[in-house]
């Protein structure tokens, strides 16, 4: 008889138990051209090797395609209006502040490391910001020997007691990275490894940064270096024997005028002369720490109006813009994109393939970038990798979201 069950239910889904240690990683801003390209160059041969031999899908992140809310669906296999993280960034109505989602008391459903975990497995979780660290190890008992999770930002301040290892940076063997970098990423690849070697998790969870992507585009000289890096150490996980399924959080695509500057669309400045200066709140759900490489703007943005505000004209109105995909109501919005009613503003606006939203340009500091502004957020971002280096058994679903990962990398292959 086993010691651990054959299955674990979590949030309304059954988990097989896996048979090797199984990792999912978040290539955070992994469009598919950057593995494709990469591909295409030489430059990805364990990539290209999975593509061919295992399992090579395409998926679909949820609106909106940020950061916070796409992680936390992937590791609770549900969407925002399941787990409640509806942005980087939200209005909390009990408190009427602005403030970053990155409080575990945020998250309203289970992780599926959580589920595994209580069954008796051991499970990791390391992500390259800290942002996301309290909500993807929310309910993990570090006490127990049998859970690990921190970040490559704060690497040096890890303990046993609130991470499951002491000297993080002695552990993965390289420098604390800076938060701004490649390094950051190939940092969390690297303590993944490690642990896979040493600790030998049943299931984890790696999570990169999207710093790359948001400087450089596919085929780049920065963008080939990185997917390059990616490919050994993903080829190094499988060579230690794991399950390995990739996947992204969102694209990226150019947000730029031909001259370079960025494509805005100012909300606040549009609501104000429909229904008075200061009267709406634009919450821009992009924002999160570490704005430097994107400015807060992104392609998918919520507004609160006052009571009395018309909503019919101020969607009408944003919806004829130029550069605007889609305006709609609470309603439909919350309906269509499976996000958390109580989380979002009266109207939801998402902006096209080449323009970003803002709330006003004095609300916006721009000094930092340094390159022409790749962001994301909106529909044209939400195409999204999903490669896995083993076989599949069976037909995969025809419409598969990001957050169906677990899923296929623990229910779908060959055994």
């Amino acid at each position: 008889m086993p010691e651990h069950p054959s299955q674990v239910s979590v949030n309304g889904r059954d988990y097989r138990w896996p048979t090797a240690p199984t990792v999912v990683v978040c290539l955070d801003g992994s469009a598919p051209e950057y593995i494709e390209t990469a591909i295409a160059k030489g430059l990805a041969p364990n990539l290209a090797r999975f593509k061919r031999d295992g399992a090579d899908l395409t998926a679909l992140c949820v609106i909106p395609a940020f950061t916070n809310p796409n992680n936390l669906s992937i590791v609770t296999g549900a969407p925002p209006s399941v787990h409640g993280i509806s942005g980087n960034y939200f209005l909390d109505l009990a408190t009427g502040q602005e403030v970053m989602m990155n409080d575990a008391r945020f998250l309203r459903a289970d992780t599926i490391m959580k589920g595994f975990a209580d069954a008796g497995a051991r499970v990791a979780v390391v992500t390259a910001k800290d942002k996301l660290r309290a909500l993807l190890a929310k309910g993990l008992d570090f006490a127990a020997g049998r859970a690990i999770g921190f970040s490559a930002e704060k690497a040096d301040h890890a303990t046993r007691a609130a991470n499951g290892l002491d000297a993080a940076l002695a552990f993965v063997g390289r420098p604390l990275p800076p938060v701004y970098s490649a390094a950051l990423s190939e940092f969390v690849f690297a303590a993944g490894v490690k642990l896979i070697a040493g600790f030998r998790p049943d299931v984890m969870y790696l999570s990169t940064t999207d710093y790359v992507q948001h400087k450089a585009p596919p085929g780049s000289e920065l963008a080939d270096s990185f997917y390059a890096m990616v490919d050994r150490y993903a080829g190094e996980l499988d060579r230690l024997g794991a399950v390995v399924a990739l996947t992204a959080d969102h694209g990226m695509n150019d947000k730029h005028l031909p001259n370079g500057e960025p494509d805005v669309l100012y909300l606040q400045d549009v609501v104000d002369a429909l229904i008075g200066r200061g009267a709406a709140r634009v919450i821009l759900p992009i924002t999160d720490p570490y704005v430097a490489h994107h400015g807060a703007l992104g392609s998918f943005a919520t507004i609160y109006l006052p009571p009395d505000a018309d909503r019919a004209k101020v969607i009408a109105a944003l919806a004829a813009k130029p550069g605007v995909d889609a305006a709609m109501g609470r309603e439909e919005a919350c309906a269509r994109f499976e996000l958390p009613p109580d989380r979002v503003g009266d109207v939801v606006v998402l902006s096209g393939r080449r323009r970003v939203l803002g709330a006003t340009a004095t609300r916006h500091d721009l000094s930092a970038l340094t390159e022409p502004l790749r962001s994301h957020g909106g529909f044209w971002e939400q195409k999204v990798p999903m490669i896995v280096n083993r076989r599949l058994a069976g037909p995969t679903p025809e419409r598969l979201r990001n957050f169906d990962v677990f899923d296929v990398a623990l229910n779908r292959i060959a055994r």
